[in-house]
């Protein structure tokens, strides 16, 4: 993917979890912070830096992809917020579905390997069974006529990601009902 679907989830996630009447600061804070959550397994790029092959366990969309990692993440994340006095269940589960969420959206790209999402129970690199979005170029491939119509695709299929996370609301009035 080209990043922008892993953006619009942590943008949305850290949408829900500050509501329409947190602080602009707070908010912008919670939405940067769970999009790196977001961005996160992607990380693993630095393995072909260091020569790590492709279909490595810790090579592009291998461990690092996987619900185990996402697991681990999650952990350090609630054991974080538990230690500043916040809600450790709450960051743990937003957390876990920021960085859970990258394997499964890099599953339904229609190239590459595959993602690691099962590691280390298995090195199998796997596809979701419908494939709608097209593998982005790595790298400065991204600058290419390829790498703008991936860009492109991705940002359509996420719009109701980013329009839910951007969208102007007002605060609640006191006892009134509204969605976050």
């Amino acid at each position: 993917m080209a990043s922008i679907g892993h953006v619009a989830v942590g943008m949305a996630l850290g949408r829900y979890e500050t509501g329409a009447g947190a602080p602009w600061r707070r908010r912008l804070a919670v939405m940067a912070f769970l999009s790196l959550m977001a961005l996160l397994p992607d990380a693993d790029v630095v393995a072909f830096a260091l020569r790590i092959p492709y279909s490595a366990p810790w090579g592009h969309r291998g461990a690092s992809h996987s619900f185990v990692f996402a697991a681990a993440v999650a952990l350090a994340v609630a054991a974080l917020a538990r230690w500043k006095g916040e809600s450790a269940t709450r960051w743990g589960l937003l957390t876990l579905a920021a960085v859970g969420s990258h394997g499964i959206l890099d599953t339904l790209t229609d190239g590459g390997l595959g993602a690691a999402l099962f590691w280390p129970f298995s090195d199998a690199r796997v596809f979701a069974p419908v494939r709608p979005l097209p593998v982005a170029p790595i790298g400065a491939g991204m600058l290419s006529a390829r790498g703008l119509y991936v860009s492109g695709v991705e940002f359509l299929v996420f719009l109701p990601a980013w329009l839910y996370a951007l969208w102007p609301r007002r605060a609640r009035a006191a006892g009134s009902v509204q969605v976050p």
